[in-house]
């Protein structure tokens, strides 16, 4: 389960950036994941709650946007969206296929409320 790796480093992230700007929630984390990590959504979640629990992301929104990849037909040199490492090009139907992108995984963004105490 690489997701509990994935997702302890980036509460490491998520922590430090509330450090730096004190604050005291986060309401919502945005990520940017590739179709071709391999991360299980549900897991992902699963994960994201349980390293969230007592920190500032307790309680958050996990907004998981997927990244498509870009193929390319070796044989009819037609490019197309990958949705499968195993899907034939969509107009030969060649299995001879390069793939590129699809392997993000990076927060696009955290929504978060500041301690007002802290603000002044």
């Amino acid at each position: 389960m690489h997701e509990a790796s994935m997702v302890a480093a980036m509460m490491n992230i998520l922590e430090e950036e509330a450090r730096r700007h004190k604050v005291t929630k986060i309401t919502r984390v945005r990520l940017a994941v590739g179709l071709f990590t391999a991360v299980e959504p549900r897991t992902l979640e699963a994960c994201f709650e349980l390293y969230a629990e007592g920190t500032a992301a307790e309680g958050a929104e996990l907004a998981v946007e997927t990244v498509p990849a870009e193929g390319r037909c070796l044989d009819c040199g037609a490019s197309f969206a990958m949705t499968s490492l195993r899907a034939p090009c969509p107009l030969c139907g060649s299995l001879r296929l390069e793939g590129s992108g699809g392997r993000d995984f990076r927060i696009t963004g955290i929504d978060a409320r500041q301690d007002e105490k802290t603000s002044e």
